[in-house]
């Protein structure tokens, strides 16, 4: 009796799994510039500090799994670590963690469902999907359920995308549109499964 509920939790666990992106684009589809640089991302004039949906996008997150280079882009910001949440750095070549992050940033490897998996053991279900690379894979691995794309009124021309292919046609349903400071637009897609 106690297995088959424990079985049925573990299901219904497994179901509640799930893979966010929240993220800003260029309207080319462009997440950073050549330089890897983000600057561009402050060109909309933003007085109040709009954080258009992601203190409240976040709280909802249990852990966020990211790449090695989205890590040390976020480590190299001035001032505090910004994540009160687990990280997980998808790396084969990242060999420490640094000293001060420790207990707060964890390296994994292996595929996207190894790595979800080694994370969901660990009892985070709800997942923020974080960097190019790592995004593309999980599209790749047609693991990801929901998707915020904000989109800030810049064509890049070129640089890191946030899209590459993917072995099979997607299908999202836009279930949230909105608009922010007058010109930036934000869509939520649910994956249509």
């Amino acid at each position: 009796m106690l297995k088959n509920k424990l079985l049925v939790a573990m299901k219904t666990r497994a179901s509640s799994t799930k893979n966010h992106v929240f993220i800003a684009t260029s309207i080319d589809g462009y997440i950073a510039d050549t330089q890897g640089s983000i600057d561009w991302l402050h060109s909309v004039p933003n007085p109040t500090g709009n954080d258009m949906g992601y203190s409240q996008f976040i709280s909802t997150m249990d852990a966020l799994v990211m790449g090695r280079n989205t890590f040390e882009v976020v480590h190299s910001f001035p001032g505090e670590w910004p994540y009160t949440l687990p990280v997980f750095v998808c790396s084969k070549s990242l060999e420490t963690i640094p000293e001060e992050l420790k207990g707060k940033v964890f390296r994994v490897e292996g595929s996207v469902a190894e790595v979800t998996a080694t994370v969901n053991q660990k009892g985070y279900q709800n997942l923020y999907i974080d960097g190019a690379q790592v995004i593309q894979q999980f599209l790749a691995a047609d693991a990801i359920d929901e998707i915020t794309q904000t989109i800030i009124p810049v064509v890049l021309g070129s640089g890191i995308p946030l899209f590459g292919a993917t072995p099979k046609t997607l299908s999202f349903q836009c279930v949230k549109s909105e608009r922010f400071l007058d010109c930036v637009v934000q869509n939520t897609y649910l994956r249509n499964r």
